[in-house]
């Protein structure tokens, strides 16, 4: 016991005396794997390799800020910065993600992946219309005028900058996807062109303006992609759900091990 004891304080004193993690004291160990990592920021920087003195450099600023870094915790500099501690959640984040790593997704994941999130994947419809501005009313004799005046002029043709009120607004899109139409004039306005009925005026449709009477010419209704088409994109996604995921779960673990007391008064939420 008593050589197992000496060995086992012998073994303690050669760690500490050669192990570089000694964050608190007054050695710093500029290992290999620090200088590879110098060597791999300057060829990242600069597209070459450093030279002998650029190297020393490296080492001297690495050093430097080792020491500053150490002698700011020492004196508590390091507490209530919320730039080190974004940084360090930062850090922890990551390893978060690392853990929580496994292999390449199988078509089958990608495939159920697909399916349980259309909306990100859906190839969206692509529109031709027109549309009359009735201003910001659904009703009345604006909205009347103008449903009386399309309905009765459909087969004739008719001038639809004449109609309802003046606005910066396109009067027609042609094949354009209902995206950049949701952009223009509110989601719902896309999507209630995409029930609209195809080759008469029809509304009045709300969009994020007003009213509007419209009049679809064509359209091509939104389609979900084989996997085949966006695989690289479902892949993306995959990916980032896994490691939002991994981090929530890491955060989860280590909640559990705290007890949180806020003292002070919060505001009532409103009902």
């Amino acid at each position: 016991m008593l050589h197992f004891l000496v060995m086992g304080v012998a073994l303690f004193a050669a760690y500490q005396w050669m192990s570089p993690a000694d964050s608190t004291g007054h050695r710093i160990v500029v290992t290999q794997g620090v200088v590879d990592d110098l060597v791999t920021q300057h060829v990242t920087a600069r597209g070459r390799p450093p030279s002998a003195i650029e190297l020393r450099n490296l080492i001297d600023a690495y050093v430097r800020e080792e020491i500053l870094y150490r002698e700011g915790a020492a004196l508590g500099l390091d507490r209530d910065d919320i730039v080190v501690k974004r940084r360090v959640r930062q850090k922890l984040e990551v390893m978060g993600e690392e853990l929580a790593s496994t292999a390449a997704p199988t078509d089958a994941e990608l495939s159920a992946y697909l399916a349980a999130h259309p909306a990100r994947f859906k190839e969206p419809a692509v529109l031709t219309f027109e549309q009359v501005f009735l201003g910001p009313i659904t009703a009345g004799e604006a909205v009347v005028h103008v449903v009386a005046v399309t309905g009765a002029s459909a087969t004739r043709g008719f001038d639809p900058v004449k109609l309802g009120r003046p606005t910066l607004l396109p009067q027609a899109m042609t094949r354009t996807d209902s995206d950049l139409i949701g952009r223009s004039f509110g989601s719902k306005f896309a999507a209630a062109l995409e029930q609209a009925p195809l080759g008469q005026w029809s509304g009045p449709i709300e969009s994020e303006y007003g009213a509007h009477y419209v009049r679809v010419s064509e359209r091509t209704a939104a389609v979900m992609p084989p996997l085949s088409d966006v695989r690289d994109q479902v892949v993306r996604e995959w990916e980032n759900d896994r490691r939002r995921q991994a981090r929530d779960d890491s955060y989860a673990n280590m909640r559990r091990g705290y007890v949180v007391s806020i003292g002070a008064t919060l505001p009532v939420e409103q009902q």
